[in-house]
């Protein structure tokens, strides 16, 4: 593998790492299923941001 594509995949791994983190934690403090979110948000980006934005932070608003 040349450096380049090291560089991407811990890159990637870490932008999802910290999108699970930041979902586990704000979804606790809400009470809305923090380990839903928080697989959802290890395996992909950044449709579980989105859908956590109008589900849980859109709906505490109205």
């Amino acid at each position: 593998m040349d450096d380049i594509k090291i560089v991407t995949l811990a890159a990637a791994a870490l932008l999802l790492l910290c999108q699970s983190t930041w979902l586990y934690t704000d979804s606790r403090n809400r009470s809305r299923y923090p380990w839903l979110w928080a697989i959802w948000g290890l395996i992909q980006f950044p449709m579980p941001l989105i859908f956590y934005w109008f589900i849980v932070r859109m709906k505490k608003r109205k």
